[in-house]
């Protein structure tokens, strides 16, 4: 097992580090397997809200700090603070990060070495991409302690199918990262020692379009999914209509069919 390394008490939950267009966020919590205390979704949320007006950021990525991605909520936190509305506060909070990466106009990529348990599971299958290491394992194991992972099932039931995400659910078992591929959890599974380079390509490749042209395709993608199949197609047939409408598609589209290569997108 990877030793864990020591910080300082005083350290941040949640580092930040910025280049070439890719944000990487890292919860950095990793004596507890980087659980998600009160403080780091809080951290994370503050992020999440100033990478959305920030135009330098073209690409997310979250990491976890130490041997693990993310154990899920913290326990001894929660038990700490018994009682209705200290749990209703608690995993609306969780909730409204979720949403926060979802409605980011960024794609997100999660990075998963090690565990991702629980809310750290519901948290890799929130994120737009998922590359993980082949040793990463998965598990949506509340069920083991008398507490149903009702709301990492959101996201989960919405990445994986039916009886795969049941039973993932009512037995608590961990999955390794092959069968998570299988399952749709996660979209990459590499060696090791090639994680953070295969995360650095695919960021790489994003990079490289229309960060306009991804924002509304990330916000038709999730809008679609909720709607019935004739009012997904109305719904898209506009989204496409205004994104032919952009600058960025009609430069991109002139480029292509008179053979320019890609243009310097505008970002309009």
């Amino acid at each position: 097992m990877s030793a864990v390394p020591k910080i300082a008490a005083d350290a941040p939950v949640l580092l930040r580090d910025d280049k070439a267009g890719i944000c990487t966020l890292t919860l950095n919590r990793p004596a507890q397997r980087n659980a998600l205390s009160v403080a780091l979704m809080t951290a994370m949320q503050a992020q999440l809200d100033v990478i959305k007006h920030d135009k330098t950021v073209r690409v997310v990525v979250i990491a976890g700090a130490g041997p693990g991605f993310c154990a899920g909520h913290d326990l001894r936190e929660m038990r700490a603070n018994p009682g209705r509305q200290a749990y209703e506060a608690l995993f609306a909070q969780c909730s409204d990060m979720m949403l926060r990466v979802t409605r980011l106009p960024q794609p997100v990529i999660a990075r998963v070495h090690g565990v991702a348990a629980a809310a750290g599971c519901q948290l890799v299958a929130t994120c737009d991409l998922a590359v993980a290491a082949k040793s990463a394992r998965f598990a949506v194991n509340g069920v083991n302690i008398g507490l149903f992972c009702s709301t990492p099932m959101v996201a989960l039931s919405r990445n994986v199918g039916r009886k795969q995400a049941m039973s993932m659910l009512l037995t608590g078992d961990l999955i390794d990262a092959a069968t998570a591929e299988r399952h749709g959890l996660v979209g990459q599974v590499v060696d090791d020692e090639a994680l953070d380079a295969a995360v650095a390509a695919l960021a790489a490749k994003i990079v490289a379009k229309s960060p306009l042209t991804l924002a509304i395709g990330k916000e038709a993608f999730y809008r679609q999914l909720e709607k019935g199949l004739a009012d997904a197609y109305a719904y898209t047939g506009e989204v496409m209509t205004r994104n032919m409408l952009t600058r960025d598609a009609e430069n991109g589209i002139d480029a292509f069919i008179n053979k320019q290569g890609t243009p310097k997108w505008l970002g309009e």
